[in-house]
């Protein structure tokens, strides 16, 4: 079982989407999607048969903030207006969860298993991005080809370029932990460019900014700035913004940057054209659609997995773009946090954020008291990889796919592994004195 957890991790880069051999008839990651299938049935078994998973993971907070999110997830489901719908994307997190998060802290006791399993997602996503760029280069790295050359490993450009952002921290992590052989060096640094390469031609903005939100969180984290000046901080932003908000609005208008540039300065500066790119502004128009639906269903939403089927009706006409639809078949929410709330309401929303908050306040305290060495620096890269993608979350969402889930909720349990680890050698440390 442990094996195969990791086998998963080295996959879920690679899987595939049988959708595109079933016309759309039925959707399944191969093979990850069937081999985490098999492990929560047996990681279930094992353990009504046999209690074996971690005492202090049912006395961490994180385990039952999880829980919490899972048993609101069965309650939306319940009311959901597409019930079938909504047990099925249950199940599909059950199974993501369960296997990589639960039974993860098991695997994980072994701290060896750690490094195997960020390296195989890492090689595995190595694979998908110079298989890419080989594709990519064929077409002289044109930005539209460069939204669906990474098929089949990848729907589109935009969660492909979330997850080279995710790894680049790993590698560079790897890199740093510990002195390595020439041979392992000169890997490790050929990954770390092949993957810059990778985000650079993923045209993906989102990515980019996401790894300028990392590095400006490991600034923090290595100058130790204490949280009451970071909430100082904020507060002064948000009140410059708000009595600013006019001029910037105006200055938003102006801007006319479109993101089918290909002048990565011009790219970035187009996140933030409201006015013409149509990007942009389907995002904000299924942002809109999110609050709307969650003001109709503030309690328990729509439903898990429904805001497709559901939003149309939401929007506004003079949110609609040129390439909104009313049949639910160009994504979701696109935002890991405005799903949720328009789907499972208000308390499935807190759930998640809860979630999110634990993982980096307990991750960062964990950093912050563990000795100097290999894993402490492995704890930092981790913290960062998760850094980029739940703020690449505020804009896309990826969580109902192994590309994400897999790694995402893959590296959360080998920090609760590593803390559980850090706690039982204080204990001992303590009991000899």
């Amino acid at each position: 079982m442990d094996w195969a957890l990791l086998f998963v991790s080295l996959s879920a880069p690679l899987s595939f989407n049988i959708e595109y051999l079933t016309d759309g008839k039925l959707g399944l990651f191969i093979p990850t999607e069937p081999l985490l299938a098999t492990l929560l049935l047996l990681v279930i078994a094992r353990e009504i048969y046999k209690p074996f998973l971690p005492k202090e993971l049912f006395k961490h907070p994180l385990f039952w903030a999880v829980c919490f999110y899972l048993f609101w997830l069965m309650m939306s489901s319940i009311t959901s207006t597409h019930p079938a719908v909504s047990f099925k994307f249950l199940l599909v997190r059950l199974w993501f969860i369960v296997p990589l998060f639960f039974f993860g802290t098991f695997v994980f006791r072994d701290k060896l298993k750690i490094k195997y399993f960020i390296w195989l997602y890492c090689i595995g996503m190595s694979v998908v991005i110079l298989y890419t760029l080989i594709n990519h280069y064929h077409y002289n790295f044109g930005e539209k080809e460069g939204h669906w050359v990474m098929w089949p490993f990848f729907k589109d450009h935009t969660g492909y370029g979330a997850m080279i952002a995710f790894i680049i921290p790993l590698i560079i992590g790897i890199y740093f932990s510990k002195k390595h052989s020439p041979l392992t060096q000169f890997i490790l640094l050929n990954l770390i460019a092949l993957a810059i390469t990778g985000l650079f031609f993923s045209y993906t903005r989102a990515a980019w900014l996401s790894i300028i939100a990392a590095m400006m969180v490991w600034l923090v984290i290595r100058m130790r700035i204490h949280f009451k000046y970071l909430a100082a901080i904020g507060v002064i932003l948000i009140m410059v913004v708000f009595s600013r908000w006019d001029k910037i609005n105006m200055e938003m208008a102006r801007n006319k940057s479109e993101h089918t540039t290909e002048e990565f300065g011009k790219r970035l500066e187009s996140a933030a054209n409201v006015t013409s790119d149509a990007s942009n502004l389907e995002r904000i128009n299924r942002w809109s659609s999110a609050i709307e639906m969650f003001k109709a269903k503030p309690w328990f939403g729509f439903g898990p997995g429904t805001y497709a089927m559901e939003y149309a009706p939401f929007q506004h006409p003079d949110n609609m773009t040129i390439i909104s639809t009313n049949f639910g078949n160009l994504g979701n929410a696109h935002s890991e946090y405005l799903g949720p709330l328009a789907e499972t309401g208000f308390i499935g929303a807190f759930s998640f954020i809860l979630i999110v908050i634990l993982v980096f306040y307990k991750s960062i305290t964990l950093y912050i008291k563990y000795p100097s060495g290999e894993y402490k620096t492995l704890i930092l890269s981790m913290i960062l990889a998760l850094v980029t993608y739940f703020v690449h979350g505020v804009l896309n969402n990826y969580l109902d796919t192994d590309k994400a889930a897999v790694p995402i909720w893959g590296i959360i349990a080998a920090l609760v592994a590593l803390e559980i680890d850090h706690n039982r050698t204080i204990s001992k440390k303590n009991e000899v004195h």
